[in-house]
Protein backbone atom coordinates (compact mmCIF):
# COMPACT_ATOMS: atom_id res chain seq x y z
CA UNK A 1 0.00 0.00 0.00
CA UNK A 2 1.31 3.06 -0.75
CA UNK A 3 2.38 5.92 1.74
CA UNK A 4 0.43 9.09 1.63
CA UNK A 5 0.79 10.62 4.95
CA UNK A 6 2.40 14.02 4.82
CA UNK A 7 4.66 15.04 7.28
CA UNK A 8 2.19 17.40 9.11
CA UNK A 9 -0.13 14.34 8.98
CA UNK A 10 2.68 12.58 10.75
CA UNK A 11 3.66 15.11 13.31
CA UNK A 12 -0.35 15.11 14.25
CA UNK A 13 -0.66 11.39 14.61
CA UNK A 14 2.92 11.91 17.04
CA UNK A 15 1.37 14.54 19.22
CA UNK A 16 -1.36 12.61 19.77
CA UNK A 17 0.27 9.46 21.24
CA UNK A 18 2.35 11.90 23.01
CA UNK A 19 -0.63 13.92 24.95
CA UNK A 20 -1.99 10.02 25.34
CA UNK A 21 1.65 9.42 26.71
CA UNK A 22 1.30 12.94 28.97
CA UNK A 23 -1.94 11.39 30.54
CA UNK A 24 -1.44 7.74 31.05
CA UNK A 25 1.82 8.84 33.13
CA UNK A 26 0.52 11.67 34.82
CA UNK A 27 -2.58 12.11 34.84
CA UNK A 28 -2.95 15.62 33.30
CA UNK A 29 -5.27 15.66 30.06
CA UNK A 30 -4.30 18.07 27.73
CA UNK A 31 -6.08 15.84 24.89
CA UNK A 32 -8.42 18.61 24.59
CA UNK A 33 -6.89 21.38 24.23
CA UNK A 34 -6.64 23.79 21.04
CA UNK A 35 -3.24 21.71 19.07
CA UNK A 36 -1.51 25.66 17.55
CA UNK A 37 -1.00 26.02 21.57
CA UNK A 38 0.32 22.43 22.24
CA UNK A 39 2.26 22.38 19.07
CA UNK A 40 3.93 25.53 19.50
CA UNK A 41 5.60 24.52 23.26
CA UNK A 42 6.51 20.77 22.12
CA UNK A 43 8.48 22.07 19.09
CA UNK A 44 10.01 24.99 21.72
CA UNK A 45 10.73 21.40 23.92
CA UNK A 46 12.34 19.84 21.12
CA UNK A 47 14.57 22.84 20.37
CA UNK A 48 15.84 23.08 23.62
CA UNK A 49 16.49 19.11 24.25
CA UNK A 50 17.79 18.66 20.30
CA UNK A 51 14.95 16.27 19.88
CA UNK A 52 13.97 15.43 16.07
CA UNK A 53 11.19 13.92 16.30
CA UNK A 54 8.26 14.02 18.16
CA UNK A 55 8.31 10.31 18.61
CA UNK A 56 11.26 10.95 20.94
CA UNK A 57 10.04 13.02 23.41
CA UNK A 58 7.02 10.12 23.86
CA UNK A 59 9.58 7.46 24.48
CA UNK A 60 11.49 10.31 27.57
CA UNK A 61 7.74 10.78 28.95
CA UNK A 62 7.72 6.86 28.80
CA UNK A 63 11.45 6.12 30.46
CA UNK A 64 12.97 9.24 31.66
CA UNK A 65 12.43 10.20 35.17
CA UNK A 66 11.13 13.87 35.36
CA UNK A 67 10.86 14.43 31.81
CA UNK A 68 6.84 14.42 32.04
CA UNK A 69 6.75 17.18 34.68
CA UNK A 70 9.25 19.32 32.30
CA UNK A 71 6.33 18.94 29.62
CA UNK A 72 3.93 20.04 32.10
CA UNK A 73 5.66 23.09 33.18
CA UNK A 74 5.84 23.73 29.31
CA UNK A 75 1.95 23.30 28.65
CA UNK A 76 1.06 25.07 31.59
CA UNK A 77 -0.01 28.72 30.55
CA UNK A 78 1.79 31.56 33.34
CA UNK A 79 0.88 34.78 31.22
CA UNK A 80 -0.14 37.07 33.79
CA UNK A 81 0.40 40.55 35.74
CA UNK A 82 -1.15 42.67 38.33
CA UNK A 83 -4.19 44.39 37.24
CA UNK A 84 -4.15 43.07 33.99
CA UNK A 85 -6.75 44.82 32.01
CA UNK A 86 -6.67 47.77 34.08
CA UNK A 87 -10.37 48.62 32.80
CA UNK A 88 -11.75 45.06 33.88
CA UNK A 89 -10.78 45.58 37.31
CA UNK A 90 -12.03 49.45 37.18
CA UNK A 91 -15.55 48.12 36.08
CA UNK A 92 -15.67 45.75 38.75
CA UNK A 93 -14.78 48.61 41.20
CA UNK A 94 -17.94 50.30 40.42
CA UNK A 95 -20.18 47.67 38.90
CA UNK A 96 -19.65 45.00 40.92
CA UNK A 97 -18.40 46.20 44.51
CA UNK A 98 -21.84 47.69 45.81
CA UNK A 99 -23.23 44.24 45.30
CA UNK A 100 -20.65 42.69 47.13
CA UNK A 101 -21.34 45.27 50.08
CA UNK A 102 -24.40 43.51 50.44
CA UNK A 103 -22.93 39.94 51.33
CA UNK A 104 -22.11 38.77 54.52
CA UNK A 105 -19.63 36.58 53.01
CA UNK A 106 -17.87 36.81 49.95
CA UNK A 107 -15.86 33.57 48.00
CA UNK A 108 -14.01 34.23 44.56
CA UNK A 109 -12.52 31.71 42.78
CA UNK A 110 -9.56 32.54 40.59
CA UNK A 111 -9.46 29.32 37.97
CA UNK A 112 -6.01 29.08 36.81
CA UNK A 113 -4.59 31.76 38.31
CA UNK A 114 -0.91 31.39 37.50
CA UNK A 115 1.74 33.10 39.67
CA UNK A 116 -1.01 34.53 41.37
CA UNK A 117 -0.52 38.30 40.16
CA UNK A 118 -4.76 38.67 39.65
CA UNK A 119 -5.66 37.26 42.99
CA UNK A 120 -3.34 39.66 44.57
CA UNK A 121 -5.22 42.21 42.32
CA UNK A 122 -8.43 41.28 43.80
CA UNK A 123 -6.94 41.27 47.45
CA UNK A 124 -5.67 44.93 47.08
CA UNK A 125 -8.62 45.83 45.43
CA UNK A 126 -11.31 44.60 47.90
CA UNK A 127 -9.15 45.78 51.12
CA UNK A 128 -9.67 49.23 49.61
CA UNK A 129 -13.29 48.78 49.62
CA UNK A 130 -13.21 47.59 53.37
CA UNK A 131 -14.29 43.75 51.76
CA UNK A 132 -11.19 42.05 52.04
CA UNK A 133 -11.82 40.76 55.68
CA UNK A 134 -15.19 39.02 54.75
CA UNK A 135 -13.63 37.71 51.58
CA UNK A 136 -12.32 34.08 51.01
CA UNK A 137 -10.18 34.09 47.66
CA UNK A 138 -9.33 30.09 46.38
CA UNK A 139 -6.60 30.85 43.57
CA UNK A 140 -6.07 27.66 41.42
CA UNK A 141 -4.00 26.35 39.03
CA UNK A 142 -2.99 22.56 37.69
CA UNK A 143 1.17 23.34 38.18
CA UNK A 144 2.05 22.50 41.71
CA UNK A 145 5.52 24.65 40.99
CA UNK A 146 3.95 28.02 40.09
CA UNK A 147 1.56 27.74 43.12
CA UNK A 148 3.95 27.24 45.09
CA UNK A 149 5.85 30.18 43.94
CA UNK A 150 2.77 32.14 43.82
CA UNK A 151 1.81 31.78 48.05
CA UNK A 152 4.61 33.33 48.81
CA UNK A 153 3.38 36.58 47.21
CA UNK A 154 6.83 37.57 45.95
CA UNK A 155 6.92 39.83 42.62
CA UNK A 156 9.85 40.80 40.41
CA UNK A 157 10.80 44.31 40.70
CA UNK A 158 11.79 45.20 36.93
CA UNK A 159 7.35 44.71 36.76
CA UNK A 160 6.44 46.75 39.41
CA UNK A 161 6.61 50.27 37.42
CA UNK A 162 3.89 48.48 34.48
CA UNK A 163 2.18 47.48 37.45
CA UNK A 164 1.71 50.23 39.20
CA UNK A 165 0.81 51.72 36.18
CA UNK A 166 -2.27 49.20 35.73
CA UNK A 167 -3.44 49.75 39.62
CA UNK A 168 -3.39 53.54 39.38
CA UNK A 169 -6.05 52.93 35.50
CA UNK A 170 -7.72 50.25 37.14
CA UNK A 171 -8.85 52.67 39.96
CA UNK A 172 -6.63 52.56 42.70
CA UNK A 173 -7.39 54.80 45.71
CA UNK A 174 -3.51 54.36 47.76
CA UNK A 175 -0.30 54.66 46.71
CA UNK A 176 0.56 51.07 45.14
CA UNK A 177 3.94 51.14 46.71
CA UNK A 178 2.04 50.94 49.99
CA UNK A 179 1.28 47.40 49.60
CA UNK A 180 5.05 45.68 49.07
CA UNK A 181 8.19 46.07 50.45
CA UNK A 182 11.58 45.56 48.10
CA UNK A 183 15.14 44.29 47.91
CA UNK A 184 17.17 44.80 44.86
CA UNK A 185 15.77 41.90 42.76
CA UNK A 186 12.31 41.77 44.53
CA UNK A 187 9.25 42.96 45.58
CA UNK A 188 7.40 41.52 48.68
CA UNK A 189 3.07 41.73 49.35
CA UNK A 190 2.37 42.29 52.49
CA UNK A 191 1.41 39.02 54.61
CA UNK A 192 -1.97 40.55 55.19
CA UNK A 193 -2.89 40.51 51.65
CA UNK A 194 -2.16 36.99 51.81
CA UNK A 195 -3.96 35.64 54.74
CA UNK A 196 -7.49 35.13 53.17
CA UNK A 197 -6.01 33.60 49.69
CA UNK A 198 -5.79 29.84 49.26
CA UNK A 199 -3.60 28.67 47.07
CA UNK A 200 -4.22 24.99 45.70
CA UNK A 201 -3.94 22.55 42.75
CA UNK A 202 -7.43 21.79 40.54
CA UNK A 203 -7.10 20.83 36.68
CA UNK A 204 -10.29 22.17 34.97
CA UNK A 205 -10.57 19.62 32.61
CA UNK A 206 -10.48 16.80 35.31
CA UNK A 207 -11.74 18.23 38.78
CA UNK A 208 -15.30 18.48 40.06
CA UNK A 209 -16.77 22.16 41.39
CA UNK A 210 -15.26 21.98 45.17
CA UNK A 211 -17.80 25.26 46.44
CA UNK A 212 -20.20 27.58 45.63
CA UNK A 213 -18.81 31.09 44.50
CA UNK A 214 -20.08 34.36 44.42
CA UNK A 215 -17.58 35.27 41.49
CA UNK A 216 -15.54 33.54 39.33
CA UNK A 217 -13.01 34.60 37.62
CA UNK A 218 -11.23 32.49 34.75
CA UNK A 219 -9.57 35.26 32.07
CA UNK A 220 -8.02 34.33 28.94
CA UNK A 221 -7.81 30.53 30.24
CA UNK A 222 -10.29 29.21 27.96
CA UNK A 223 -8.75 30.15 24.68
CA UNK A 224 -6.21 27.55 24.82
CA UNK A 225 -9.17 24.66 24.86
CA UNK A 226 -11.13 23.24 21.65
CA UNK A 227 -15.05 24.01 22.03
CA UNK A 228 -15.97 20.53 23.74
CA UNK A 229 -13.39 21.16 26.81
CA UNK A 230 -14.75 24.67 26.79
CA UNK A 231 -18.09 24.12 26.86
CA UNK A 232 -17.31 21.34 29.86
CA UNK A 233 -14.97 23.98 31.54
CA UNK A 234 -18.45 26.17 31.43
CA UNK A 235 -21.12 24.14 33.03
CA UNK A 236 -18.37 23.56 35.80
CA UNK A 237 -18.41 27.11 36.32
CA UNK A 238 -22.14 27.71 35.84
CA UNK A 239 -22.12 24.81 38.74
CA UNK A 240 -20.03 26.30 40.81
CA UNK A 241 -21.50 30.02 40.57
CA UNK A 242 -24.42 30.72 43.57
CA UNK A 243 -27.77 32.33 42.25
CA UNK A 244 -26.67 35.71 41.00
CA UNK A 245 -22.83 35.03 40.77
CA UNK A 246 -20.54 36.45 38.80
CA UNK A 247 -18.48 35.00 36.16
CA UNK A 248 -15.60 36.89 34.35
CA UNK A 249 -13.79 35.79 31.37
CA UNK A 250 -11.15 37.21 28.74
CA UNK A 251 -11.70 39.70 26.60
CA UNK A 252 -10.85 36.91 23.13
CA UNK A 253 -14.02 34.77 25.10
CA UNK A 254 -17.69 34.90 25.62
CA UNK A 255 -20.42 33.12 26.46
CA UNK A 256 -22.63 33.86 23.64
CA UNK A 257 -21.72 30.98 21.52
CA UNK A 258 -22.31 28.57 24.86
CA UNK A 259 -25.59 26.63 25.69
CA UNK A 260 -25.91 28.28 28.99
CA UNK A 261 -25.93 31.47 27.33
CA UNK A 262 -29.59 32.02 27.71
CA UNK A 263 -28.81 31.02 31.80
CA UNK A 264 -26.43 34.06 31.96
CA UNK A 265 -27.04 38.11 32.29
CA UNK A 266 -24.93 40.30 30.16
CA UNK A 267 -23.86 42.61 32.83
CA UNK A 268 -21.09 44.15 31.03
CA UNK A 269 -20.58 43.28 27.50
CA UNK A 270 -17.42 44.69 27.44
CA UNK A 271 -15.52 43.51 30.35
CA UNK A 272 -17.23 39.96 29.53
CA UNK A 273 -18.98 39.75 33.01
CA UNK A 274 -21.92 37.28 32.82
CA UNK A 275 -24.01 37.30 35.69
CA UNK A 276 -26.12 33.83 36.47
CA UNK A 277 -29.76 34.03 36.25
Amino acid sequence: MKDTLTVEEREDIEIELLLQAIYSVSGFDFRKYMRSTIKRRVENRMRLDHIRRISGMIEMVLYEKGYVEKLLNDFSINVTEMFRDPDFFKAFRIKIVPLLKQLPEIRIWHAGCSTGEEAFSMAILLKEEGLYEKAKIYATDMNEDILRHAEKGILPLNRMQSYTKNYLQAGGKQEFSEYYTTDYQNAYLNSSLLKNIVFFQHNLVTDGSFNEFHIIMCRNVMIYFTGELQTYVNHLFYDSLSKEGFLAVGSKETLHTSSLSEDYEDFDSKERIYRKL
